[in-house]
């Protein structure tokens, strides 16, 4: 049945496709979109029979919501009088308080146990990707607002998916938890310094402000989560079956809505801004493992950081650009980066996993 259902899909994508690229080529742009649209889910149906190509169908079905999103802006936009938009902050509060229900206060004993690790990852974080993020805008020439999107994402904490991505590719799983959890606690310092000294070349940032906006939509929702999951886990177990299932739908929405706000911006530097953030991500990942090979650690440790470094929390970085009032343009490079990162990082992890390392080597 699975082979069936796998092959049937893919056949229909693949006309989907090649009428897609029909209509484009005519100039008809909203039935071209309609179609590619089919092509991405149909090609997500085909990957879900596959064991090993599961893990990239939600991305797939990201980018079907993303082109919908790009063909009828108008529907993701506003809904009666209600813009769309108003959500992104609270879905980010939802998401980020589900990862706190995943970790406890035991998450940081890594510091104790592996200090000089930790301390490479955090510092490796919070240098290599501001650094190659600020590069990278400057280069490329994008526009002041765009630019400091690239700026933004680049000054972000360790994204929350790294400790999924570390699972899979066998690296030091305490090692990338630790890390995730320390650069997220010194992200309201660490976020609003790097971009006032980088960002704030491109587009004004108040230091204060953005200080607040991180506690309150990472770091207040992360430690409720916490104590719900440090003192009512056994009650509320429910909880560790339907959080991750939630946050999937609610990264979903913050792309589609950030992506359809920003349609105009995307339309003239898409293509561009998705190289400048798979550059941004794949220096980053180079970078954090040959820095953590210099520092004299393991090829298994620098593997963790590398994921840690290159992976960057574009969620909390859609949030601050809602709350700076710029979701249509310094908004853009993080919901770009969100496709790209899982995708890029899942294949890495597949084959990092196909090939261990000694933890001493």
């Amino acid at each position: 049945m699975k082979t069936t259902i796998k092959n049937s899909s893919l056949a229909v994508a693949g006309i989907a496709l090649i009428t897609a690229s029909v209509f484009f080529v005519q100039g008809s742009y909203t039935h071209g979109g309609l179609t590619l649209s089919l092509f991405w889910l149909l090609l997500a149906a085909a990957f879900m029979q596959v064991a090993q190509l599961q893990k990239f169908a939600y991305t797939i079905v990201i980018l079907g919501a993303v082109t919908i999103s790009m063909t009828y802006p108008q529907y993701f936009t506003t809904l009666g009088d209600f813009q769309l938009k108003k959500l992104i902050v609270p879905l980010l509060q939802i998401i980020t308080f589900g990862v706190g229900c995943t970790m406890s206060w035991h998450d940081l004993q890594g510091v104790l146990k592996m200090p000089k690790a930790v301390f490479v990852g955090v510092f490796c974080h919070y240098t290599i990707m501001p650094m190659v993020a600020f590069a990278i805008a400057k280069v490329f020439g994008f526009p002041p607002e765009i630019a400091a999107g690239v700026v933004l994402v680049g000054c972000m904490p360790s994204g929350l998916a790294s400790n999924v991505i570390a699972f899979i590719a066998k690296a030091n799983l305490a090692l990338s938890v630790t890390i995730t959890a320390v650069s997220t606690l010194l992200a309201p310092l660490m976020t609003p310094l790097l971009m006032k000294l980088l960002g704030g070349q491109f587009v004004p940032v108040n230091f204060i402000d953005m200080l607040l906006d991180i506690l309150k939509l990472v770091i207040v929702p992360i430690f409720i989560g916490v104590f719900v999951n440090q003192f009512f886990h056994k009650r509320a177990l429910w909880i560790d079956k339907v959080m991750p299932k939630i946050s999937m739908a609610g990264i979903a929405c913050i792309i589609i809505i950030i992506t359809a706000a920003g349609r105009e911006n995307l339309l003239h530097v898409g293509v561009a801004l998705v190289f400048a953030m798979f550059l941004h991500m794949t220096v980053g990942l180079m970078l954090g493992y040959f820095g953590s090979r210099l520092f004299g650690l393991s090829k298994l440790n620098a593997r963790t950081v590398a994921i840690e470094v290159g992976m960057q929390n574009g969620g909390l970085a859609s949030g601050i650009a809602v709350q700076m009032g710029k979701i249509a343009t310094v908004g853009l490079a993080p919901a770009v980066n969100g496709p790209i990162m899982n995708t890029t990082f899942s294949l890495i992890a597949t084959w990092w996993g196909s090939k261990p390392v000694d933890s001493e080597g």
